[in-house]
């Protein structure tokens, strides 16, 4: 098998704290902190940065007795669909070494698919767990907004991401939400849900007198392949007793651009401190502004550059309004959008990703088309809903993801039923 490329980093690092997580490897995306060891978030810019400290779902790790193998790859900064954007080379899917893995967590996924890592740590900002959990055949979750805390995250879009397992199995996943789950002294958007959980429990299949609904939106324009599969696992479902009824989200139709706005205009925010002065490549000698821009035009890469001016134009003077606060409102349409669909169904259907995984190369010519494959996976970090990816069969011979999203802080019933799909 080619070389997976799914680990920036790899080193060991022991716990001997005898907790749930003994005997467990687990792979960390490299935009989370881990103390003393590279954190580069795929990116020439950080190529030397050490992180001084552990963010907290690190220390949880280590505190449940969890063996850290190293640093997965990523699309930089957790800006891509396929973790090709990384500055350390492209990360391949196990099941077809010729494809990509999906992202940005794509070398989380790959690390958990090919038995590099028992388990492995993502971040999800528009489906990024979501997606290479779908096109790698693994479990993927990304929590409800503020049931995990994201201090040690390096931020891009911090209103819209959140860190998650990704897993083998449903219960294997629950199991480490149950770990890094909780209110966090360090991170003020956390809660106290999280306290004291117990999502493994739920992971029974049984999923008689759910109710699914699913949105017609998110099926129309998908791979004729994934919706056969699709509709596969939902007739199983009804198999074992839960019902599903179509239902519409107006909203969706604006959420993907709403997403882009929002998202690029934080990354914006967020990467302007990368300036080599205060973290990040230096710029060398001369005047700060040609330091400056000499830093970010050889430490970030292509996509990270596009999302930093579009960004930047959208909060750009005169342009706030038309562009910003629309998409803002955009957003709190999606939010609500959901909430009139769970006054009549327990979960929300839909594949996970509309098309299977690409081949290497085959679409990074076209960013457009990248953005729109996140079309099913976005709302849900619109919304801070929470939502799991659990693999549904194959198409082509490859990997096709169910997505279930459920109403906030209600990860027990998702987890119900995603277990009943395995």
């Amino acid at each position: 098998m080619a070389s997976l490329n799914a680990f920036i980093t790899e080193e060991r690092i022991e716990s001997d704290a005898d907790g749930p997580l003994a005997g467990k490897t687990v792979a960390v995306k490299d935009n989370i902190s881990t103390e003393g060891v590279r954190t580069t978030c795929g990116s020439a810019m950080l190529d030397d940065y050490v992180a001084p400290y552990d963010a907290t779902v690190v220390s949880r790790l280590k505190d449940a007795g969890a063996t850290i193998v190293g640093k997965s790859n990523m699309d930089e900064f957790g800006m891509g669909t396929t973790t090709e954007t990384s500055a350390f080379g492209p990360t391949r899917n196990p099941v077809d070494t010729d494809r990509v893995p999906g992202g940005s967590s794509g070398g989380s996924a790959a690390a958990v698919t090919a038995g590099e890592a028992d388990l492995a740590l993502g971040s999800d900002t528009g489906g990024s767990i979501r997606c290479p959990a779908a096109f790698c055949g693994v479990v993927g979750i990304k929590p409800t907004y503020g049931l995990v805390s994201r201090y040690g995250l390096v931020a891009y879009a911090n209103s819209l991401e959140q860190i998650g397992p990704i897993a083998p199995s449903v219960s294997e996943a629950a199991s480490l939400l149950d770990v890094i789950s909780g209110e966090d002294a360090n991170d003020s958007t956390t809660v106290a849900e999280g306290d004291d959980s117990d999502y493994a429990a739920a992971a029974g299949g049984d999923v008689d007198g759910l109710t699914l609904g699913v949105p017609t939106e998110l099926i129309e324009g998908a791979d004729e392949g994934v919706v056969e599969t699709f509709w596969d696992s939902i007739s199983e479902l009804e198999a074992q007793g839960a019902t599903y009824e179509e239902v519409s989200l107006e909203s969706i139709e604006h959420a993907l651009a709403a997403y882009y706005v929002i998202a690029t205009s934080e990354a914006s925010s967020n990467l302007a401190r990368f300036d080599g002065v205060r973290y990040g490549l230096s710029g060398g000698e001369g005047n700060w502004n040609e330091s400056f821009a000499r830093a970010r035009e050889e430490g970030f890469g292509a996509e990270v550059k596009r999302r930093i001016l579009l960004g930047t134009y959208a909060l750009s003077a005169g342009y706030h309004d038309k562009y910003y606060k629309k998409a803002q409102d955009a957003r709190a349409w999606v939010r609500r959008d959901f909430e009139g669909v769970f006054d009549d169904v327990d979960l929300v259907a839909s594949p996970t990703m509309p098309v299977l995984p690409p081949e290497l190369g085959e679409s990074l010519d076209d960013p457009l088309q990248l953005y729109l494959m996140d079309a099913n996976t976005v709302p849900v970090n619109l919304a801070n809903l929470p939502a799991i990816s659990v693999p549904a069969g194959e198409a082509d011979g490859l990997p096709v993801g169910l997505q279930l999203v459920a109403p906030k802080f209600d990860e027990s019933t998702m987890i119900r039923a995603a277990s009943a799909v395995e």
